[in-house]
C-alpha cells in the first residue's frame, strides 16, 4: 500500500505530474514564507533590505529550483508566451541576485508568497477542466476566488509592498528594479485574466443562446 501513491504518480501523464509538482512547490513555498512573514520576522514591509536568514535562504533555494524546472519545461514543451518566460526569468534573476547579495531576502519571501499563494487555486481550475467540469458550480467557485485574490495579492498588497521598497533607503537600486520589474509583470496578468475572462464568459453566453434556439426549435408544432 505504500507504494500506491508513487504508482498513481507514474501513471500519469507528464502534464499532470508536472501540475502536481507546481502544486506542491506552491503549498511548500506558501507555507514556509507566511511562516517566515508571520513568526519568523522581520515583517517586511517595514524592515526591507535585512540580511537573509537561514530559513529565507531555504525558501528562496526551493523556489530558484522549482522556477529552473518550470522555465526548462515550458521552452521544451512551448507551454507559455512571452510574458509567462519573462515572469520565470526576472524571478529566477531576482532570487539569484538576492541570494549572492546576501540581503532582501524578507521582502523577496514576501514576493513568493503574494505571488504563490494563488497557485492552488490556479491548478485546481487546471484539475477541474481537463477532467470535464469546467462549467460546474465548483469550477466557478473556484474561478472567483482565483481571481478575486489574484488582483488582491498582485495589485494591492503587491502595491504596498512595491512602495514600501522604493522609499526604504536599505534595499539595492537593482532589487528595487526587479521589484518594480515584478509590478508590471503583475499588471500585465491581471491584463490576460481579464481577457480570459471576458472570453469564457462570452463563450458561455454563445452555448446559452444556442441551447435556448434548440429548445425553442424543438417546442415549434411540426407543419
Amino acid at each position: 500500500m505504500t507504494s500506491l501513491p508513487v504508482v498513481v504518480l507514474f501513471g500519469l501523464s507528464g502534464w499532470w505530474n508536472c501540475r502536481l509538482v507546481t502544486l506542491l512547490h506552491g503549498v511548500l513555498v506558501v507555507s514556509l514564507t507566511a511562516y517566515i512573514g508571520y513568526v519568523d520576522g522581520p515583517w517586511p514591509f517595514t524592515y526591507p533590505g535585512t540580511k537573509n536568514t537561514t530559513l529565507q535562504i531555504s525558501a528562496m533555494v526551493l523556489s530558484l529550483s522549482y522556477f529552473i524546472f518550470d522555465m526548462v519545461w515550458c521552452v521544451y514543451f512551448r507551454t507559455e508566451g512571452a510574458v509567462m518566460l519573462a515572469h520565470h526569468a526576472v524571478s529566477i534573476l531576482g532570487i539569484m541576485l538576492t541570494l549572492w547579495l546576501g540581503e532582501s531576502g524578507v521582502e523577496s519571501c514576501a514576493v513568493l508568497f503574494g505571488s504563490e499563494v494563488t497557485n492552488p487555486l490556479l491548478q485546481a481550475r487546471w484539475f477541474l477542466r481537463h477532467t470535464g467540469r469546467r462549467n460546474t458550480p465548483l469550477a466557478e467557485a473556484v474561478d472567483l476566488a482565483f481571481v478575486v485574490l489574484f488582483v488582491v495579492m498582485r495589485v494591492f498588497v503587491g502595491g504596498a509592498m512595491l512602495y514600501c521598497e522604493l522609499i526604504s533607503p536599505r534595499p539595492r537600486f537593482f532589487i528595487k528594479c526587479g521589484g518594480v520589474a515584478m509590478y508590471a509583470l503583475s499588471w500585465v496578468f491581471v491584463q490576460q485574466q481579464h481577457y480570459q475572462q471576458q472570453q469564457h464568459y462570452q463563450q458561455q453566453h454563445q452555448q446559452q443562446q444556442q441551447q435556448h434556439y434548440q429548445q425553442q426549435h424543438q417546442r415549434l408544432p411540426a407543419e
